[in-house]
């Protein structure tokens, strides 16, 4: 069977149909995860460094401007207002506060600066305040990123006309799978936001969430959906589930860690010119482990000691081990 992706339509509908000529195929996407290993990370290695230099990483830093009370009930997560998780809500961090913890970033070595909210969707009383945000960080030289949920067409507008580079709002799994992590919210909820997104101008930072139980298949099906996007996301996150007590998903098997691997090198070869992300995770993450994930085509990173609200790798661990892989950090 022939892996090789098929050459894409200018525009294809959010949701492929049946007839629609798509960039890879469920079949061809199954071909590359059960290629040898030596050879999948061959043929990954080899599409990543015909689009990047193979030494850089880019380097971002995560925070939670307004945490806890979501409405919706990911299973995952610790801030849903569902699940009893010991987690105290939030309300919206102040500018100034938000500009020091952008400063520090900056500070410590992160070109891009991702702002989170646990909103279901940003009320519009709410936007001025988050607007203000992007272009203010921005005015300090660092790309930004925001996840605030669900957006309208003129949040999304908003938001680009501030300056907003990217918006994330991941898939979290495959269609399949997806109402087993969620049900307060569709898959074509996300992918109309996605949309929007990109009629403002604005780029996607889309991805998903492994180790909640989900088969091979589903992560497959996950890959899939987000290569055939109209666009493929520029950014694409691949997080290894961070157990939180109190939520459903919290006893889930964690994914062996070559499957792992694999689900990077399968995204790096499905998405060539798209920054892969070693997301949540890390923290629990052998150096060995992330050492293949970047030998498979990860390529982005989050630095500082905290992601939303789960634990992210200290800096000085982070920089022992770029010293030993000669990682340098990518230029925004």
């Amino acid at each position: 069977m022939t892996i090789e992706p098929i050459a894409a339509r200018p525009k294809a509908a959010a949701v492929p149909t049946a007839s629609t000529e798509l960039r890879w195929t469920v079949p061809q996407a199954r071909a590359l995860f059960e290629l040898p290993f030596a050879d999948l990370i061959f043929r990954a290695q080899s599409v990543h460094r015909a689009h990047f230099d193979a030494n850089e990483v880019q380097m971002s830093t995560l925070l939670s401007i307004k945490t806890g009370g979501c409405a919706e009930d990911c299973g995952y997560c610790s801030q849903s207002s569902h699940f009893d998780t010991g987690l105290k809500a939030t309300k919206l961090m102040n500018l100034d506060a938000v500009k020091e913890a952008a400063a520090a970033a900056k500070a410590g070595g992160a070109s891009r600066f991702c702002m989170g909210a646990a909103w279901r969707e940003p009320k519009d009383r709410d936007m001025d305040a988050v607007c203000a945000m992007v272009s203010e960080v921005k005015a300090m030289g660092l790309e930004t990123c925001m996840t605030l949920g669900m957006l309208t067409e003129n949040q999304a507008e908003r938001l680009a006309d501030a300056g907003l580079d990217y918006y994330n709002h991941n898939v979290d799994t495959g269609p399949e799978y997806y109402g087993k992590v969620i049900t307060t919210r569709t898959l074509q909820d996300r992918l109309d936001t996605l949309e929007r997104v990109r009629d403002a101008g604005m780029s996607v930072c889309c991805g998903g969430i492994v180790g909640m139980g989900e088969e091979r298949d589903d992560r497959i099906g996950m890959l899939v959906m987000l290569a055939n996007l109209p666009t493929p996301p520029e950014s694409v996150p691949i997080n290894s589930l961070m157990k939180v007590k109190g939520t459903p998903l919290g006893d889930s098997n964690p994914i062996d860690g070559i499957e792992f691997v694999r689900t990077i090198a399968a995204a790096r070869i499905m998405m060539p010119a798209s920054v892969v992300r070693l997301s949540a995770g890390r923290e629990h993450m052998s150096e060995e482990l992330q050492s293949l994930c970047f030998l498979a085509g990860a390529n982005s990173i989050f630095i500082g000691a905290k992601l939303l609200t789960t634990k992210n790798p200290a800096k000085e661990k982070d920089d022992a081990l770029w010293a030993k892989l000669g990682i340098r950090p990518m230029d925004v």
